[in-house]
């Protein structure tokens, strides 16, 4: 079972910080914003393991950044999707205090808004614009899991690797990924020494460099021009759907 973390008032720079609640008239951010807490999670924290009963949906703000992992039978988790400032995790579109079925990690450190999954849904019976703000951004999320799943299909894993890391960029607004190679390859679901000749590629073409517990992007044009279209598919159906919610290249 996933802890719970500290919390505190919510103030008005944190919710700016998502893009996602930022959607919303004030009167409908009304009816959630005394419902909401501030809550710092570190990296590497567990927001849900797999049969929790998810509670609380949470927000990440700013260059927090969470991910969806479905762990595998020989202990392997792989990533599915990315949810950073644009988005939420758990009870978008549940009623009540359902099981996760997959483990929801935070990737980067920061600033989460936290609302119980009873109070969401009060405020989307109350507003039918903050029922449609969700009902619409749970389309989204399908998106990127439909996408995510035709990608490991038929992409290489270089293409993947510059779509992960092009996409981390893009929602935590800078070039200094907190990702370990070891994560990298888990994440992608593939061996350590794959992942390690990829990067080593892109290092030798100063697409990126590498620290200890890092990756630093240091040409992102050239970085995006290895990815496959995937984030762009995503982007594009985000742009219909809920207009300027999903994060633009920095």
């Amino acid at each position: 079972m996933s802890s719970i973390p500290q919390t505190s008032p919510v103030s008005a720079a944190a919710i700016a910080g998502s893009d996602l609640l930022s959607a919303l008239r004030q009167d409908d951010l009304a009816l959630l914003e005394p419902r909401l807490v501030e809550c710092r999670l570190k990296s590497g924290e567990i927001i849900y393991n797999p049969g929790d009963n998810v509670e609380y949906c949470y927000f990440p703000t700013e260059g927090a950044m969470s991910s969806y992992f479905v762990e595998m039978e020989d202990g392997m988790a792989v990533e599915t999707i990315l949810i950073g400032r644009e988005g939420a995790l758990g009870g978008i579109v549940s009623a009540g205090s359902l099981p996760a079925y997959a483990r929801a990690n935070v990737l980067h450190e920061g600033v989460f808004l936290r609302v119980s999954v009873h109070d969401l849904d009060d405020a989307k019976d109350r507003s039918a614009a903050v029922a449609h703000l969700f009902s619409r951004y749970a389309d989204c999320v399908m998106a990127q899991v439909f996408q995510s799943i035709a990608c490991n299909a038929v992409h290489t894993i270089e293409q993947r690797a510059a779509k992960w890391l092009t996409a981390a960029v893009d929602r935590i607004g800078r070039n200094d990924v907190t990702m370990t190679q070891e994560q990298l390859a888990s994440m992608m679901g593939i061996g350590r020494s794959y992942a390690s000749r990829v990067l080593q590629r892109f290092k030798r073409d100063g697409v990126v460099r590498t620290r200890r517990g890092g990756i630093e992007v240091l040409d992102r044009p050239g970085l995006k021009e290895r990815a496959c279209s995937c984030n762009d598919q995503v982007e594009s159906h985000f742009r219909r759907v809920l207009g300027d919610v999903y994060p633009r290249e920095g």
